[in-house]
């Protein structure tokens, strides 16, 4: 057995920064209180039931929301509109049906479901991770579907955009979303 090697802070972000992530944006909703975040750690994680899974950051309103709401919705978006998940790297304002002037419905678990996505998922949470600086949210799928017929439209990835998330904390990195 040989020791473990240590890896420089640099290659540790480049190498967590190659993994294709999907970006999206997530609602989430506990009350009066509702919030949409750009998010890039999504993933399904069972079949039976479907599972997906969500990392969202320890101190983030996002984080609050899902606990005490008990949801979230996943909104997939066109890979030719990125520049929206610019206004969600910090809290939204709520005017109206709008999450920072972007149109929302309200899902059947009750949190903002954008309806500019291409696609929606809509889960319960069924179990909680906590996970260092961030807590991992694991819903099962209650609702689902594609808007305005737009099924096969490519959806955004992190590497459409210049944003980069994950690797180590870094100088500057804010905890709101």
């Amino acid at each position: 057995m040989t020791d473990e090697a240590t890896v420089d802070i640099e290659t540790i972000n480049k190498v967590m920064w190659s993994i294709p992530n999907a970006l999206c944006l997530i609602g989430s909703r506990s009350g009066d209180e509702w919030n949409g975040m750009t998010q890039s750690w999504v993933s399904q994680v069972s079949m039976a039931p479907v599972l997906i899974a969500i990392s969202v950051d320890a101190h983030a309103v996002t984080n609050r929301l899902i606990r005490e709401g008990g949801a979230f919705s996943v909104n997939l978006w066109d890979q030719a509109d990125t520049r929206v998940f610019v206004k969600f790297s910090k809290p939204a304002v709520r005017e109206g049906d709008t999450l920072n002037s972007r149109p929302i419905r309200i899902g059947v678990t009750g949190t903002p479901v954008f309806a500019e996505a291409v696609a929606f998922i809509e889960c319960r949470v069924v179990n909680t991770v906590e996970l260092g600086s961030h807590a991992l949210f694991i819903g099962e799928v209650v609702d689902a579907g594609f808007h305005d017929g737009r099924e096969g439209t490519p959806v955004a990835a992190m590497s459409d955009t210049r944003m980069k998330y994950g690797g180590v904390l870094r100088k500057g990195h804010t905890k709101q979303g």
